[in-house]
């Protein structure tokens, strides 16, 4: 049986970060799905579904070579669910913007909507995200239950639409939150760190290959995390 489920893109975005315009990171999205001016089904649930976002990462988008954009709207309390899963069925792309990882990813099992969007991923569907977006697409997250109390940490999953874990656009703290998830994982277990300007594809079986300057890997190895070397963009082709 063919394959059906498709690369994600995870990008690292960032605040006050210079991109290029079009920003070429979107344009090889697209261009992997070879789609002309797809459609795209905009996810914004981390950023509470703000109107001014989705307007700035709309001129983005379409910078790059998107058609049509819809707001597939879920935070609000009388949004209209069936309309927004509509409109990530009928679009191109879906697209995870960014925010708040805990907060999108409350909303989403509150509206019972995570079954919905892994099972359009298993049928085909493809999907990228961007900041808080790309961690949402990954396995899981870390939360502290306590922010003034390190040993209140715990995971929370994601969407797990990428199998791996990642964070993004954090390299100037040295990806503390990262170490601090891996550093609750079992041996063994990697994470990215995704800075400004950066990417990864992250194929099905879990294989990753950076886009936009090197990645730095983490692992945890006899309880501890090191970074185990970064992965480097093919400049070959």
């Amino acid at each position: 049986m063919k394959e059906q489920r498709k690369p994600v893109f995870l990008i690292a975005g960032g605040r006050g970060q210079r991109r290029p315009s079009p920003d070429p990171l979107l344009q090889a999205v697209f261009q992997e799905f070879g789609i002309g001016s797809p459609s795209i089904a905009y996810v914004g649930v981390a950023s509470g579904d703000d109107r001014s976002f989705f307007g700035m990462i709309t001129a983005m988008l379409r910078e790059a070579g998107a058609g049509k954009i819809d707001h597939a709207v879920m935070a609000p309390e009388k949004a209209d669910l069936k309309k927004a899963k509509s409109q990530m069925e009928d679009a191109d792309i879906v697209f995870f913007s960014g925010g708040d990882v805990e907060a999108g990813m409350d909303i989403l099992n509150e509206k019972g909507m995570t079954g919905f969007i892994t099972g359009l991923y298993q049928e085909g569907k493809p999907f990228f995200g961007i900041s808080a977006g790309s961690i949402m697409l990954a396995r899981e997250w870390i939360r502290w239950r306590d922010p003034d109390d390190d040993t209140s940490a715990e995971i929370f999953p994601c969407l797990g639409i990428a199998p791996v874990i990642c964070d993004t656009h954090a390299e100037g703290d040295d990806w503390e939150e990262l170490k601090a998830l891996l550093a609750l994982e079992k041996d063994g277990t990697e994470g990215y760190g995704l800075p400004s300007g950066a990417a990864i594809k992250v194929f099905p079986d879990g294989r990753v290959e950076a886009l936009g300057g090197a990645v730095p890997r983490y692992q945890r190895r006899e309880g501890n995390v090191h970074h185990a070397g970064d992965i480097q963009p093919d400049t070959t082709g």
